[in-house]
Order: C-alpha cells, then structure tokens, then sequence
C-alpha cells in the first residue's frame, strides 16, 4: 500500500485533454484562494472511444499521481473518466490507496442540476462516444428524477474540431447543425441540451444558434463549481487540507509546448506547463 503525504496541498484536476480546463476555469471563479493542481493525460487523449478498462487504468493512474503530489481530494473534469472509472475508483481502490482521501466525477452534479432546469421533462445530451455508450447520464439522472426522458447522441467530430482550433470555422457550422437535427429527431419535446463533454463550452454559441429559441443548453462548468463549494462546505475535514495560496499548477503527459499553445484557447491566458 503506498504511502501519501498528510500534510495540507492542492485540490487536483483531472482530464484526459484539455476540455477540463473549461472547468478549472469556473471553479476558480467560485475558489479563488485555493490551490490547484490540473494534469491532462494528452499523451492519451482521447478517452471517449477506448474501453472501459482502459479508461479505468489511465484515470486510475493519474489519480494516484495526483495523490503521490499531495492532492487529498481530486476531480475527474471528464465525463468519460467519470462514466467509466469513478464508480470502481470510489468504492474499489481508495479504501486501500488511501480511505481519507477523496475523488469526484461531474455526472452527478450536472444530473442532480438537470431536474430543475426541464419543465417538459424531456432532455437531450450531447456527449462523446464513449459517454453515450456508458449510459451514465440516463442512469444517474433516472434515479434522481424517473419521470425525466433522455435522448441522448454522440458527437465524435467536436472534440477533434475543438482541438484542431476549427471551433468557429464555418464547417463546424455543419456538424453542429448535423448533431442538433439527429437528436432533436429522436425527441421534439425536449426543452433543455446537456453539453454533456467539457469541450464543448466552446462550441456553445453555436450549439445555442442551431436549437429553437426556446431550448436552454446547459455547460456542466457551474454546477460542477456548486456542487464542489458545497461539499467543502459539508467535509470541513476535506476542506482543512486544501491549501489556500491562488495558484494554479500544470501538468501534461505530453509536449508541454504543445499543452500551453492548445490551453490558452480554454482558459483565455498564457500558461506554463510541465511534463509528466
């Protein structure tokens, strides 16, 4: 059984790219004096197609990386980490990595946040592969709220799109308008879109053009944000060890070079990286 620090450190921020930045960037907004420290698995990125045991045993790594850093409770910024890893990680490691300290996905915020946004109770997710096939969202928003209908569909080209920087080019225009019509086919009484991957903030305008007026598209960056001050506020033992200094630390198992030019169009701000 490894041994971690007990000593006070950052809370860590997992992602296998860059789209959790887009969520580092509301918690901090919220948690301006603590800590953070963000590492993007890059090199492996992405997550969304591979198998579930795959992305348990990146995730699983990276967590244990982040604990070996100090971290006492980490956030898995990444929908398809938290569809297919955080359930086994929870219940199945930390009791013999370490039963004091904590990991929490993004699903069940954005699930819990969902029933009082519909007012049709019919709601659409867009998502990657990976997050549609896991069925996550449907399951853990059917046991919050079973009169809620979900419709789900994949988009497989807007993380490449995103990632590439051709985000605001007019041929993402086409598969935006593509995803909406495939999935508004499935349902016509949806009211309320789940970005149900932490890219697509960034695709959010035009995902808001292409939906009728009256549908409302929710990013996970706020409620994942809410949820967290709230569970500091209810583990004030949890919150005891988060350090408290404003800064931000980051990491990638890729080229750092390269992290730093692709996480400036996330978080609007010159970063440095390092490599892990």
């Amino acid at each position: 059984m490894p041994t971690y620090s007990q000593q006070p450190a950052p809370i860590g921020i997992f992602d296998s790219g860059y789209g959790g930045l887009t969520i580092l960037s509301d918690i901090r907004k919220s948690l301006p004096d603590y800590d953070f420290i963000y590492l993007g698995d890059n090199a492996r990125t992405p997550y969304g197609s591979r198998s579930y045991e795959v992305v348990y045993r990146y995730t699983l790594q990276c967590v244990k990386r982040l604990f070996s850093m100090g971290c006492h409770l980490v956030v898995l910024a990444c929908n398809t980490a938290s569809a297919k890893a955080l359930r086994t990680i929870q219940q199945h490691d930390l009791p013999r990595l370490d039963p004091n300290r904590r990991v929490l996905g993004i699903i069940l915020p954005t699930a819990e946040a969902v029933g009082k946004l519909t007012k049709t109770r019919h709601i659409g997710l867009l998502g990657t592969v990976g997050t549609v096939q896991s069925q996550s969202y449907p399951l853990e928003i059917g046991k919050l709220y079973p009169d809620i209908t979900v419709q789900s569909q994949a988009c497989p080209l807007f993380v490449p799109l995103i990632e590439n920087n051709e985000h605001l080019s007019k041929g993402a225009d086409h598969f935006v308008k593509k995803y909406i019509n495939e999935l508004l086919a499935k349902d016509d009484k949806i009211d309320t879109v789940i970005l149900g991957c932490t890219h697509y903030p960034l695709l959010q305008k035009k995902i808001e053009q292409a939906l009728p007026a009256h549908i409302k598209v929710m990013a996970q960056g706020q409620y994942v944000t809410d949820a967290l001050v709230d569970y500091l506020h209810r583990h004030p033992e949890i919150d005891a060890k988060c350090t408290r200094g404003g800064t931000v630390s980051y990491f990638t198992t890729e080229s750092p070079d390269k992290f730093n030019s692709s996480a400036s169009l996330f978080l609007g701000e010159e970063i440095v990286a390092k490599h892990i």
